[in-house]
Formats: structure tokens, C-alpha cells, sequence
């Protein structure tokens, strides 16, 4: 049996993303977005992943994709203070020893661009954190696991470890909300077989 059409474009190549996607049923296509995603001043964490995901949408949407286009952002926010990828060990050490015994929050930002425009959802979770030594900090970087992570840890992964608590959307902690991912599809006539995961196919 062939692969389902796609019924929609994720503008992201990130595999959480795309395991997230297929748990929904959607068959879809990737076509990374390449925009600029650089934090303007005084901008607040939400503000940013709307403005970042909506942003995504519509750069693959104008290059002529037909198909709906869902982008989303996610950010890592602690006392107004955005938290991105480390860009190294001693970057991403300062942010887990920051973050642990403290709450913060996780704003995940999805959107879909099609034809009459574009829509978004914003998901906002509490994530709490234990204390962390030094010493765990220097073995999760060399895990491997926090280097392309938002905050520096992957609750879907090693980082789960270091989960207190979590008060909101574990898939949007992860990097897409699939409530608020489904509302939007739905909005736009997209059907979700949930439960149905499809497989999906290379953009052409």
C-alpha cells in the first residue's frame, strides 16, 4: 500500500515534531523554514514563539507550497529571561543550574498558514525542576542529549531525570502542543485519524 497524500507541510525538521505530528494521524511533507529567529528587544518569551512560528508558516507557505504549512517555536522563559539552545558546555551548565530548584516556563507557539491566512495557538506550561549538581550538569552535556535543546535538557529525554514537576502540556513541553495542534487543524478542515499514525513523505 503507497503512503497517504499529505495533508499538510511541517516547516520543521526536528524529530520531536514529527513523532508528535504522526500521533495525530496527519499525513504530512517537511520543508524546513529558514528564517531569522533573533530575539528583538524587550520582546517577551510569548510574543517571540508567536511571532517566530507564524513567521516560519508563512516563509514555506510563500514559496509555493499549496498545502497548509504548521510551524511552531518553543522557548524556555525563567524570570522574563528567554532561554535557547547552549551554545556550549559552559552554556548550557549555567542554564540547568539556573533552572534547577525553580520553576519556569515553557511557551510553545504552533501555527498554520494556508489559504485564508494564518492562525496560532500559544501553549504555556510550568515546568519545576530538582536541584543539580555541577557534576550532573558535565555528564548530561557529554550525554549529547541538551545540545540542540531549548533551556538545555529534553523532558522526552535523559533530562527527564531532573523533573520535579510539570503543570500544563507535555507534548508542548517537547516541542508541539497537540491540543492546541488539532484545534487548528481542525479549524482549517484538516482531519486527524488520532490514535493512526501515518508515515510521512519527503517534500518533492
Amino acid at each position: 500500500m503507497s503512503d497517504p497524500s499529505p495533508l499538510v507541510c511541517l516547516a520543521s525538521v526536528s524529530p520531536r515534531r514529527r513523532e508528535l505530528l504522526a500521533q495525530l494521524g496527519v499525513p504530512y511533507l517537511v520543508h524546513p523554514a529558514d528564517i531569522d529567529e533573533t530575539l528583538a528587544p524587550r520582546e517577551a518569551g510569548a510574543d517571540y514563539v508567536v511571532r517566530v512560528a507564524c513567521a516560519k508558516a508563512l516563509a514555506v507557505r510563500a514559496r509555493g507550497v499549496d498545502l497548509p504549512v504548521l510551524a511552531a517555536d518553543t522557548a524556555v522563559v525563567l524570570d522574563e529571561t528567554i532561554f535557547g539552545k547552549p551554545r556550549d558546555r559552559a552554556a548550557a551548565a549555567a542554564m540547568l543550574l539556573a533552572l534547577a530548584a525553580r520553576t519556569h516556563r515553557v511557551l510553545t507557539a504552533v501555527a498554520l498558514a494556508h489559504s485564508a491566512g494564518v492562525a496560532f495557538r500559544l501553549s504555556a506550561s510550568e515546568v519545576r525542576l530538582r536541584a543539580i549538581s555541577a557534576a550532573e550538569c558535565a555528564a548530561y552535556w557529554d550525554s549529547g542529549e541538551p545540545r540542540d535543546k531549548a533551556g538545555g535538557y529534553a523532558i522526552q529525554g535523559r533530562g527527564a531525570v531532573f523533573v520535579e514537576h510539570l503543570s500544563g502540556s507535555y507534548s508542548g513541553v517537547v516541542g508541539l502542543p497537540l491540543y492546541e495542534t488539532a484545534q487548528l487543524l481542525a479549524a482549517a478542515g484538516v482531519p486527524c485519524a488520532l490514535g493512526q499514525a501515518q508515515g510521512t513523505r519527503p517534500a518533492p
